[in-house]
């Protein structure tokens, strides 16, 4: 549980950790080789903990140091991956494009992680399927095998640019025979951190930020060392954190050229946002102004950014109107925000956020990772004390949120 005391300012500098959803495909993408992965920036998050695990349990030898992680996978013992495990996360879905190519078969139970809304695996089906595979899917197992020659390359489109399945079958066709084409794939800055770890694998890859990508498959891979970029969502957390309490914050390796929707929203809400090398220096006197905007892919506004805005619109001066258009149930912090004082009207895709002169403290749940984030970043706008339970939904993908905050000058502790 966390304990908030709000209406105090921040002031200070942030050290933004290594991307969550960049480091998990390229942890899986490490097992297309028989050899040495080093990663560096890699934030300790219990993602990160979990996949881990789902790694040893295949036989690789890993060795966290700090914020450097060392992958051995040399032999592989199985391609089963332990259904305790998959439940725990999402991004568990994703070995199966590299566990296919490196061994030829895997099997799985279906992923876990927030329940944010529909979250189907057709179309990472779609893409193993057109590489060759026979996948199946019954009484909540996966089941995927390649043909007795492997897996070979084919022009996939994808109906929808998802950015697991972009990942799956960049994996798969990074370990198959020929030349795949994938049209339609998504442009998220993640998938350009899988591809650029490919391509230091010695991967011939091009096309990554467009929604055409060409890859060519190998069988040979490259040890090689790789520097994980700043988080872009937890930056934008700690961005939404200043609009809501206010002062002037040092965001250290935030990636501001993967964050122009967020900074362009933060700066409408009047913040004074500025993008250096180094990161991101954000100062926000006053209450926020009210916004309209809508989630899509990237480079739209990005959906795990929503509800932090929602908490910074609760409070703003005026009636802000937000869309969600990726997830169903990504509104589930609105009713904690509720607790707090927040005028939120949901209507479908829609939320009305009235803002209110200040929040009051109180008692809430956090029920996902990036709504209890947002939870925590209201609480500091809010008089008196707020106390957040489901702190192990926010450590999913967040280091350490009360050190970062306290840090910047939060009263903000962890208990219980």
């Amino acid at each position: 549980m966390l304990r908030i005391e709000g209406s105090y300012s921040l002031d200070g500098i942030i050290k933004i950790q290594g991307s969550k959803n960049g480091v998990l495909p390229v942890m899986a993408a490490s097992l297309l080789h028989n050899g040495t992965t080093v990663l560096e920036h890699v934030p300790k998050i219990q993602d990160v903990f979990c996949m881990l695990g789902i790694l040893n349990a295949l036989g690789a030898d890993c060795r966290m140091e700090e914020n450097r992680l060392v992958i051995s996978a040399v032999s592989l013992s199985g391609s089963r991956i332990p259904e305790i495990l998959a439940g725990q996360m999402r991004s568990s879905v994703m070995l199966l494009g590299p566990l296919l190519a490196r061994l030829g078969q895997v099997e799985t139970s279906l992923p876990g992680g927030c329940r944010i809304g529909r979250r189907p695996v057709d179309l990472h089906f779609l893409g193993l399927t057109a590489l060759g595979a026979s996948v199946e899917k019954q009484n909540g197992m996966i089941r995927a095998v390649c043909p007795s020659g492997g897996l070979s390359g084919a022009r996939i489109h994808l109906p929808y640019p998802s950015v697991g399945a972009t990942e799956n079958i960049l994996m798969a066709a990074a370990g198959a025979r020929g030349e795949t084409v994938l049209t339609g794939a998504a442009r998220e800055p993640e998938i350009e951190i899988l591809c650029g770890f490919l391509r230091a694998m010695g991967v011939r890859v091009e096309g990554e930020g467009t929604s055409v990508i060409k890859i060519r498959g190998t069988s040979t891979f490259e040890d090689t060392s790789f520097f994980i970029p700043g988080d872009r969502i937890v930056a934008g957390t700690y961005l939404g954190a200043v609009l809501c309490a206010g002062g002037r914050v040092f965001l250290e390796q935030a990636p501001a050229g993967h964050m122009e929707r967020t900074i362009e929203t933060a700066r409408q809400m009047g913040a004074t946002v500025e993008s250096l090398e180094e990161g991101i220096r954000v100062s926000m006197r006053g209450r926020p102004h009210p916004i309209r905007l809508e989630t899509g892919p990237y480079p739209e506004f990005p959906t795990d950014m929503q509800s932090v805005m929602m908490a910074a619109a609760s409070i703003a001066d005026g009636t802000s109107r937000i869309q969600e258009n990726v997830f169903e149930n990504r509104f589930c912090a609105a009713k904690e925000l509720q607790k707090l004082g927040a005028h939120i009207i949901i209507e479908n895709k829609l939320a009305v956020v009235d803002g209110v002169n200040a929040l009051k403290g109180t008692r809430m749940a956090a029920e996902d990772l990036r709504g209890g984030a947002a939870l925590a970043v209201a609480a500091l706008a809010a008089d008196g004390t707020s106390f957040l339970d489901g702190y192990e939904h926010i450590s999913r993908g967040y280091e350490d949120i009360r050190s970062d905050l306290a840090g910047a000058g939060a009263r903000i502790s962890l208990i219980g």
